[in-house]
């Protein structure tokens, strides 16, 4: 088996391991075998496999608490792995990510009008429609501007992104007040502190779903990574193609920051990151960016909630203080190469 393509079932054994250690981490230590415990209990199988129940407050804290968050930040991290990689093939620009197009900055003003509205329900609806309706700004605005081309959708991208950004500050002075406040703040910089079971089931299904039908379009965008004309050459539908691969992107950005707010620079690193061992071809790079991003949030997110106890920090603040440094790395190298 070639390195590449050894590097996938690596990730998904460290991903397995990663959930799986990160569980025992915290105010509380737990053994991975009371993890292991509270799993098989939930799942059935404690009986068959002659395992005694934890105790109430132990269960609680694996299956209540610290699973249900820890497998949101690992879909959440997997999805925007997988949005970044998508967009900066479809844009052909390196810095590319949901940030970008504005997408999480709609998520974030659907999510925020909604929460200060005092109907949090409506969360991932509200996320899901700003960020849908960011995007269709964004390329509205490319198209005013003329045919509408990666350079012409990252500019309006970056325009919508701060308009919306200064929406979000202005609906928050006038109106978060107390405790809103402090919530709408927390929410912004990206925490899974208050993640629960339908949590998992939002990002999870969002990423199963959207996630793998942007995954199987691999070979399509190795074909834009060379130019619309050489995709168009090679029998694809350039615009129409772009256009369900940008909304399968702001669907899964949506469903992604409705759940865990707005975390950057996963969807911008990951894909550099493991580009640098798989190289350019989609087909492995979406699905290994996932595993790694996956692995990479949960990680992040046990920082976040271990560093500074009984604080918590927002993962956003973590993954920016991670990622920054890398980021710059990954250009050093590239300018060196």
């Amino acid at each position: 088996m070639t390195r590449p393509a050894l590097a996938l079932p690596v990730a998904a054994v460290v991903l397995v391991l990663s959930v799986g250690v990160a569980v025992t981490i915290g105010q509380a230590d737990l053994a991975l075998s009371e993890v292991g415990r509270s799993l098989a209990t939930h799942l059935g199988l404690g009986r068959a496999l002659g395992l005694e129940p934890l105790s109430a407050l132990r269960d609680g804290m694996v299956w209540q608490l610290r699973m249900p968050r820890i497998l949101t930040a690992a879909a959440v991290g997997a999805g925007l792995a997988v949005c970044g990689a998508v967009m900066q093939s479809l844009t052909r620009n390196p810095l590319a990510d949901p940030y970008l197009l504005g997408l999480s900055s709609g998520a974030s003003l659907g999510a925020v009008l909604v929460l200060l509205a005092g109907v949090p329900l409506l969360l991932p609806v509200a996320a899901f429609a700003g960020a849908v309706g960011a995007l269709a700004l964004a390329l509205t605005l490319a198209g005013a501007l003329g045919a509408i081309t990666p350079t012409r959708t990252v500019l309006a991208g970056l325009a919508i992104s701060q308009l919306c950004a200064a929406a979000v500050s202005f609906v928050i002075f006038w109106s978060a007040t107390g405790d809103a406040f402090r919530e709408v703040l927390s929410w912004l910089m990206g925490s899974v502190a208050s993640a629960t079971w339908t949590s998992v089931a939002i990002t999870g299904g969002a990423v199963l779903v959207l996630g793998t039908l942007l995954a199987l379009s691999g070979s399509v965008l190795d074909a834009f990574t060379f130019g619309d004309t050489a995709a168009a050459a090679l029998g694809i539908r350039v615009n129409r193609t772009r256009w369900v691969l940008l909304i399968g992107v702001a669907l899964l950005t949506g469903a992604l920051v409705s759940q865990s707010g707005s975390i950057g620079f996963v969807g911008l690193i990951l894909p550099h990151a493991v580009r640098l061992l798989t190289g350019a071809r989609h087909r492995l790079l979406l699905p290994l960016s996932a595993l790694a991003g996956a692995s990479f949030l949960v990680w992040a997110d046990t920082l976040a909630r271990t560093v500074f106890e009984p604080r918590e920090l927002p993962v956003g603040i973590v993954t920016a203080a991670i990622g920054a440094p890398i980021f710059a790395l990954l250009l050093w190298k590239g300018n060196h190469r």
